[in-house]
């Protein structure tokens, strides 16, 4: 007799956790989420969220909650570096789309808008939606171990209140125990890539820095001064709340340990990285390191691991909580297709196939995106500087008239655009496209890359890629491509000569015990191509079909008709959900 029984024990409440709480409970699974502290993030670390994340928000309901607590993307885009807020601006770079250039990159890419919301308060919205969709969560309540067998996994846990053990049972368990995960641990998982790289303090605190930061509004303000390099790759200034709550950055030597600030060293920190002596109260200081670790692989029988227990990288390009709210999007329609009997288990191994990659494509991109700011400091001259007089002597030099001042003013302008790799990088954030058991081919070659593929999002209904957005009408609203499909369910899309793929999908669905929607697009049809952009993205003719997954990935398509189909459908249908 266990204490408590349920089908997915989730460990840890951060964005992977939490997501997986609300994404199984609105497709009706039955899950307990356990967290050893009180309560949610008391940090704001994680704060970009991206579209692809937004989508995901999107379909749980709650988009519109994260518009009203965000800074919309408007305000995110003036990312400079400067000498410190009140001093010298070095150079500016237009980021998160927010250049002419990239804007129409990403409104085309998806209905979802990119913003800056802190961890702190998107947290409690997913959390919300958890709960109000019947999750069972139960803070203070420490994981200790856990064993398996052939039916499911039995996790001991402490009530830190009464300080009392218990088991609960549960037929799953996802580990989302953040970078210090015990679960890793206990499963053995391989990580490769090495921790405590440099080491950076979190000082938040509040202060009006309006005066300052309004005419050029950003997420982040780069500030180069000595003894700012290393870490991250400079001091920074992040705005948290405009313009009054604020995140100060300051870099560290590792090898030396932590440093033992006292309350007024912190305090002068903050005014160099300001460049006045302006109010201001510090609430908070902590401490972290730079990590570029990746897990090999992401389960072990009934335990799958996600977030940054199985990516661990700097917050360099806000892919963080990002990606860890879609390893959760992943898992959870596979889980909840084989707890209804409706998937093989084998249907669980494309977790791992399709977000290990993933995870090691966002490590090795974070951490190159602080390799990318030291060209920075080498073209201004003021790598290893130690005073401000030379610092700013310098500095001095790429304002003169000269041949070689001209050209140090070139090669800075480039590599401060070339930071785009870190701050417009819309490939990394929307262009997946997964490989594994549960993506049929059509036998079509992968279509190629015609621009940088981490810049820019290439859109395809290439199997394995997420479904392009475009803009339809169905029933008499106008709804993305993106909202046809989700909610745990797999959907058909067809053309105006795709009737059969309709009563294929009806017939497939019954044999398979599925609800398998098939919907039609275009002239006279249920879902109508306003603006005919259907009819350029969709690769298929009027007579094909797109197979979409419940997390929006393209599982199949079909050029034209098959002749058979129901066979056609009803077979890649059971490839897909291990059932062959």
């Amino acid at each position: 007799m266990f204490d408590i029984e349920t089908d997915v024990l989730i460990v840890g409440s951060g964005p992977a956790g939490l997501s997986s709480a609300a994404l199984l409970s609105s497709y009706g699974i039955p899950n307990v989420m356990i967290e050893k502290y009180s309560w949610l993030a008391n940090m704001p670390r994680a704060h970009i969220t991206n579209q692809r994340t937004m989508e995901v928000l999107r379909e749980l309901g709650v988009e519109d909650e994260v518009y009203q607590d965000a800074v919309p993307q408007d305000l995110m885009g003036n990312n400079v570096f400067c000498t410190s807020l009140a001093g010298e601006e070095v150079g500016r770079l237009l980021t998160w789309g927010n250049h002419p250039n990239r804007r129409a990159d990403y409104e085309l890419a998806s209905p979802s808008r990119i913003v800056d919301i802190p961890q702190t308060m998107l947290e409690p919205i997913i959390f919300g939606k958890a709960m109000r969709e019947g999750c069972l969560a139960r803070f203070k309540t420490e994981y200790l171990s856990h064993t398996q067998d052939e039916n499911g996994v039995v996790a001991t846990v402490r009530d830190r209140v009464a300080n009392q053990t218990y088991r609960i049972r549960a037929k799953y368990m996802i580990g989302a125990d953040g970078g210090r995960s015990q679960i890793v641990k206990d499963l053995g998982l391989p990580l490769d890539g090495k921790e405590g790289l440099a080491g950076s303090m979190n000082i938040e605190f509040d202060a009006d820095l309006t005066h300052l930061v309004a005419h050029r509004p950003s997420v982040l303000y780069w500030v180069f001064q000595p003894g700012a390099a290393g870490g991250i790759g400079a001091g920074v200034l992040r705005m948290i709340r405009p313009w009054h709550k604020w995140l100060g950055m300051w870099n560290y030597d590792v090898s030396a340990g932590r440093p033992d600030y006292s309350e007024e060293e912190i305090r002068q920190i903050l005014f160099r990285l300001i460049g006045e002596e302006v109010p201001l109260k510090v609430t908070r200081v902590s401490y972290w390191t730079v990590n570029n670790i990746v897990a090999r692989q992401y389960s072990k029988g009934r335990v799958f691991c996600m977030g940054d227990a199985v990516h661990r990288h700097p917050p360099t390009n806000g892919l963080g909580s990002n990606t860890s709210i879609q390893d959760a999007y992943n898992l959870a329609w596979k889980l909840a297709h084989v707890l209804k009997a409706k998937a093989d288990p084998s249907l669980l191994d494309s977790y791992n196939d399709e977000r290990q990659p993933v995870g090691k494509q966002i490590v090795t991109r974070a951490n190159k995106s602080i390799e990318d700011t030291l060209p920075i400091f080498e073209t201004l001259g003021i790598t290893g500087v130690s005073t401000d007089e030379e610092m700013k002597r310098r500095l001095d030099k790429r304002k003169m008239s000269t041949v070689e001042a001209e050209a140090q003013r070139k090669a800075l302008n480039k590599q401060i655009r070339n930071k785009s790799y870190e701050f417009n990088c819309h490939g990394v954030e929307m262009g997946q496209r997964y490989r594994s058991g549960a993506v049929v081919s059509d036998g079509t070659p992968e279509p190629e890359y015609t621009r940088d593929r981490e810049l820019y999002y290439h859109a395809t209904t290439w199997p394995g890629a997420r479904l392009p957005h475009v803009w339809l009408e169905h029933e008499g609203r106008k709804v993305s491509t993106l909202d046809l499909v989700g909610r745990g369910r797999f959907v058909l899309l067809t053309g105006v000569s795709g009737a059969s793929w309709v009563e294929a999908a009806a017939r497939a669905g019954a044999e398979l015990g599925l609800d398998l929607p098939a919907l039609q697009i275009g002239p006279g049809c249920a879902v109508a191509d306003t603006f005919g952009d259907w009819a350029m993205v969709s690769e298929v003719s009027d007579s094909g079909c797109v197979l979409v997954r419940p997390d929006a990935h393209v599982g199949w398509r079909a050029q034209m008709l098959s002749a058979e189909p129901t066979v056609e459908l009803t077979r890649v249908m059971r490839r897909i959900l291990g059932r062959a």
